[in-house]
């Protein structure tokens, strides 16, 4: 299945898309061989009177050491999802218990030859089973066969098939065992047979579980492995043992007879999305459907009517989220929040309590947490500090079948850091290591929505935040009241912007389920009993329209569009200049008392190196943010009832502001961030300190010819006058305005300002270069030009200022460059 999804939702690396695996969807079911009777033993013969039976999907027969599954032929063809997890692994493998290993869809189907074949449905194009083109679409995907069963027996109404699938699972077999990748990552190599066991089978009305013990070989590696794009790392029961064993659960679930009607994608409302290729006999052009990733919310018939009215009412299903039992007593209440805050959204399409969290029964021994039946929020003993919020789906439809959350125990140290570093020049209580409960508690709740939120199908909203006038994050009263990003699946963090002055509360301070995931919810899963998608299309389409007329803080900004400065992570309001100077006045508060904010009796300054750490990362977030104005292309979806250009340039006033912050808070400079008191109780001097660093790496990227040849381009897309767009030109000239400002008065420069020279004529001498890889690119284009005029110009100003500087330093520096801008220029 094709995907426009990121399906796992990592909680808040700026990682700002990860694609998501292919999900299979079928064309019509493969023709059952009815006439296919016996010779075949007995029923009673096989399924003898020491069968130990369970009813559920497939009847489940236990005869001593084997396991007999009984499949109707009422299920023949049905499609089902069969999903593998680790039940318990071994240690030292970044791989935890209750993670997902494995998806598929899968069919059985009779053979022609008294058997039962078991296929994986790879298809990704469907047609409806009435067209001629359907024979065109089977023929051209073939499901591959992955196991073949003799029938042993018939049942005694002869309505299903008897197979013994001990062996089958048992085996190294692809679709029930380990996954490749996990194979390689883990170092694992041949299954081993004798130390490999079915521990258990569970049939339930609509999944059948099968726990599995497995121990693979695994020969411990030393020194350096061979480059590959699928690292591994050898597990410490390798080296113990020469073997690793681990549990998995394997499920079945049997997805609906009728798929759930879809909704189309609209890249205007941020859903993960499946797609497929749909053929007909009357088109003019395959239709590509593409359609979102949601729960199936339906009021119960008898409410419909009140449903219709406005009223109201509890969904045919509730969603139900249960928190593992591993998880640590005092954060269960904050983690059950996070889900239970989401039950205004639903409310908003007409449904109440359509969400809630639970605790797992622990004294519940029907109760598995691997099974398909529960959507999990499972506690992650790692020292990973993140989470993540997946969801496993029906292909055909988009329709959630169950989720299960990872929840790292380290996540607390992420948001405590973010909290600290964001947060404490306004919160008394984030100026600590450790913090109370309550305040950790609420952390957790916040994380805890944004997970649930990717669980629901919704992608992140990075452009939310651009939607907060900057000036309203400083108002108490509206930021307490409307919070300061429109969406919890916003990377916002915390409100740096407000200053001490401000007095606002924790409030105003957290991110919360604000307007735009209310109306997403209320988007994606209003209910809409119409004919068909496109009639639904129509309706939900005018929806955006109107919606977004009457509040643009319902905007959604894409996390895939590396040019658009209003869509970042981690940045706020409608103005990352002015915010990004909020920021750093509350940074120079934080810096003047970290020391004493991390100290810890006995300490040996690991707080003070971690938080300053974590302070030049922040810093260069502000940088970076401004820096993506400069070049930058707005994108805004539209549907073609809508006016306006969907692509338009950043405009100059706001390019030019942030080439002003660059030049004042990053390339001047910050000597705020470079107190002896704490570089010399955590760092040695280094060749570069980090600041310079930060320093260098910003430059780079706001000379380097993909930028120029931007900022041209766009001139040229847009028909820029002069006076509306900042040309390469004037960019080049004020960089080196501020890079030069010693040589106004022949004054020294220091180790900062020589080292981001060094790199101004290294940058754009590497542009000129026709011997580099990509002359070929950039020799016949406005980068080329105007960085060689750039260079001719710096060189012209170094040559009249090598006589008038009296520091030896300085000098030497100066000749040095003028010497490596003639033979950039000149490379004879």
């Amino acid at each position: 299945m094709k995907s426009r999804s990121l399906i796992i939702g990592l909680l808040f690396l700026s990682i700002p898309t990860f694609a998501s695996e292919k999900k299979p969807l079928a064309v019509a079911p493969t023709a059952v061989d009815t006439a296919t009777k016996g010779p075949f033993k007995p029923y009673a013969k096989v399924i003898t009177d020491k069968a130990i039976t369970q009813k559920g999907l497939f009847k489940v027969h236990k005869v001593e050491d084997k396991y007999y599954f009984e499949i109707p032929d009422s299920l023949l063809g049905r499609e089902m999802m069969m999903t593998s997890r680790f039940s318990k692994i071994a240690g030292g493998g970044g791989v935890y218990a209750g993670e997902k290993d494995n998806e598929q869809t899968v069919v059985f189907e009779k053979g022609i030859n008294k058997n039962i074949l078991l296929r994986v449905v790879t298809v990704l194009s469907v047609a409806d089973s009435t067209t001629d083109i359907i024979k065109a679409v089977k023929n051209s995907n073939l499901n591959p066969i992955v196991a073949n069963f003799e029938i042993k027996t018939i049942a005694k109404d002869s309505s299903a098939s008897v197979i013994d699938v001990t062996d089958f699972f048992k085996g190294d077999n692809l679709p029930v065992s380990l996954s490749v990748m996990n194979k390689k990552r883990l170092n694992l190599s041949a299954q081993l047979s004798d130390r490999t066991y079915i521990h258990h089978i569970s049939s339930f009305p609509l999944n059948t579980e099968i726990r599995v013990v497995r121990t693979f070989s695994s020969t411990p590696s030393f020194g350096p492995s061979m480059p590959s794009p699928f690292p591994s790392t050898t597990l410490p029961a390798a080296y113990a043992a020469g073997a690793v064993t681990l549990e998995m659960n394997n499920s079945f679930v049997l997805l609906p007879k009728v798929p759930m009607k879809k909704r189309l994608f609209d890249d205007r409302v941020g859903f993960f999305a499946d797609e497929f290729s749909v053929f007909t006999d009357d088109q003019q052009k395959v239709d590509n459907q593409v359609f979102i990733v949601r729960w199936r919310l339906e009021p119960k018939p008898e409410d419909v009517e009140k449903y219709k009215k406005g009223i109201l009412v509890e969904p045919k299903k509730q969603i139900v989220y249960y928190i593992d039992p591993a998880t640590p007593k005092k954060w269960r209440p904050y983690l059950m929040q996070g889900v239970n805050d989401w039950q205004a959204a639903f409310e908003q399409a007409g449904f109440k309590n359509a969400i809630v969290a639970k605790e797992w029964p622990e004294n519940d021994s029907t109760m598995n947490l691997e099974d398909a039946q529960y959507s999990v929020m499972r506690y992650l003993p790692s020292d990973i500090a993140n989470a993540y919020g997946p969801n496993v789906h029906d292909p055909r439809s988009g329709e959630i079948i169950e989720s299960h959350i990872g929840w790292y125990h380290n996540v607390m140290k992420l948001v405590h850091d973010w909290y600290m570093i964001q947060a404490s020049s306004i919160d008394s209580q984030a100026r600590t290591m450790e913090f109370n409960d309550e305040l950790m508690g609420q952390l957790i709740r916040f994380v805890s929505s944004h997970e649930v939120g990717h669980t629901l199908g919704l992608r992140h909203n990075m452009g939310s935040s651009s939607k907060t006038p900057v000036e309203k994050l400083r108002d108490k009263n509206w930021v307490e009241a409307n919070g300061h990003t429109a969406s919890i699946m916003d990377y916002a963090r915390f409100n740096y912007v407000a200053q001490p002055e401000d007095h606002i509360s924790q409030k105003g301070i957290f991110p919360r389920i604000g307007a735009y995931d209310k109306w997403a919810i209320q988007w994606g899963y209003t209910y809409l009993p119409v004919a068909d998608e496109q009639a639904d299309k129509k309706i939900v389409n005018k929806w955006i329209i109107d919606s977004l007329k009457a509040n643009p803080r319902l905007w959604f900004g894409t996390e895939t569009n590396p040019f658009d400065p209003r869509s970042q992570t981690e940045d706020l309001s409608d103005d990352n200049v002015v915010a990004s100077e909020y920021g750093i006045k509350n940074m120079k508060r934080l810096a003047a008392n970290l020391i004493n904010w991390t100290k810890e009796e006995a300490g040996h300054y690991e707080n003070l190196q971690i938080m300053y750490t974590a302070m030049l990362g922040q810093f260069n977030r502000y940088m970076n943010h401004v820096l993506r104005n400069i070049g930058g292309i707005y994108e805004t979806p539209k549907s073609e009832e809508q006016a306006g250009d969907i692509y338009e340039p950043t405009p100059k006033v706001k390019q030019v502001a942030a080439l002003q912050f660059l030049n004042k808070q990053l390339f001047t400079t910050p000597t705020w961030l470079l107190d002896k008191s704490i570089l010399n109780k955590i760092t040695m001097p280094l060749g570069n300190e980090n600041v310079n660093t930060i320093q260098i790496n910003v430059l780079n990227s706001l000379i380097a010819p993909a930028r120029l040849n931007r900022i041209a381009a766009s001139a040229n897309r847009f028909n820029l006058a002069a006076s509306d767009y900042l040309s390469i030109d004037e960019l080049l000239k004020e960089v080196l305005k501020t890079l030069t400002v010693e040589m106004n008065t022949h004054a020294s420069a220091d180790l900062y300002r020589r080292n981001l020279q060094r790199a101004f004529v290294e940058t754009l001498s590497s542009t000129i270069d026709l011997k580099s890889p990509n002359a070929a690119s950039v020799k016949n284009t406005d980068a080329f030009t105007f960085s060689k005029i750039a260079l001719q110009r710096f060189r012209t100003q170094i040559q009249a200022n090598i006589p008038l500087t009296t520091d030896a330093t300085t000098k030497y520096h100066y000749q040095d460059l003028s010497d490596k801008i003639k033979q950039a220029l000149d490379p004879k």
